[in-house]
């Protein structure tokens, strides 16, 4: 897999397409975040279908909040990484859509580029907070129809997955809303925050379109298995931040006991060993292709 990358028959060509199948075949696929390269290896050899990158992971990893601050080159730089690395479709969490309807366009067409099979847009005023915090400013729906349809028109291949926070304050208001973005031309949508099973079932009986639950922990929506979501009839489970708040996590005690101790050997056994770096990474597999193109060049 590491080295896919450099075939032009790689497979994220289709990456859209496939995306779009899983979506067909109702059942919910379990889409874990990635926030860099590395991450997102490790998932695809994992056994995952499909991966997320979370605009709040992606803040999170450059040491910035999750308020909007991302630009559309950070996105676009890491979704190209995660996807040369993984060869997975990856659904890009493009916040607003880093301005009004042109730009939106041209955040489709860079996505695009970059591999991605989906974009993400939400309903919020810039600059937009977390959907699981409170007083979220909505934009008009009409406002967000425009960037749906606009985002539409620019995807030759692209899926549009349309977010609303409405239901922070009206489930009613965010199935309304959800519908409208599906005759704007949604192919998957997102209804951010959901507080109880009810809610769920409620969302999945009225919104006519493939849905995609959010499993973000220390959030407002209850843990729910994939099992149990695909028995709501859900297509798509992310779970948007899981990875980086665990790799933190390590990371923030391994930093604490080096400086206490002065040294690393009593954590060693929580390492990834060089051999299981080197498998990872297809590390012999680059030896072995630089081998063979060389002795291609001196024959």
């Amino acid at each position: 897999m590491s080295t896919d990358w450099l075939d032009g028959r790689a497979n994220a060509k289709n990456a859209a397409g496939r995306l779009k199948g899983m979506l067909g075949e109702k059942r919910a696929v379990a889409t874990p975040g990635a926030y860099d390269g590395m991450t997102a290896l490790l998932a695809a050899q994992a056994g995952f279908e499909a991966l997320y990158l979370s605009g709040a992971a992606l803040s999170a990893s450059m040491a910035m909040p999750d308020l909007g601050m991302l630009t559309l080159e950070d996105v676009a730089r890491r979704a190209r990484e995660i996807v040369r690395a993984s060869q997975l479709p990856l659904i890009v969490d493009g916040d607003t859509g880093f301005g009004e309807a042109l730009n939106v366009m041209r955040s489709v067409r860079e996505l695009e580029e970059a591999g991605a099979a989906c974009i993400q847009i939400e309903d919020q005023q810039f600059p937009k907070k977390c959907g699981h915090l409170n007083d979220k400013a909505l934009v008009p729906v009409d406002d967000m129809c425009r960037k749906v349809a606009a985002a539409k028109r620019a995807a030759s291949t692209l899926l549009i997955c349309a977010r609303t926070d409405a239901a922070a304050t009206s489930l009613d208001d965010a199935i309304d809303r959800a519908n409208r973005y599906v005759e704007a031309g949604a192919d998957l949508i997102f209804v951010e925050a959901l507080h109880s099973k009810e809610q769920m079932q409620t969302v999945r009986r009225k919104v006519k379109a493939p849905l995609l639950a959010n499993m973000t922990e220390f959030g407002k929506t209850p843990h729910t298995t994939v099992a149990e979501w695909e028995e709501l009839g859900y297509e798509v489970v992310i779970f948007p931040v899981s990875v980086f708040r665990v790799a933190s996590k390590a990371t923030a005690g391994f930093y604490a006991d080096l400086k206490v101790r002065g040294g690393a050997e009593r954590l060693v056994d929580r390492m990834m060993t060089r051999a299981e770096l080197y498998q990872a990474i297809g590390y012999y597999d680059y030896e072995d292709l630089d081998a063979k193109i060389v002795r291609t060049v001196l024959d």
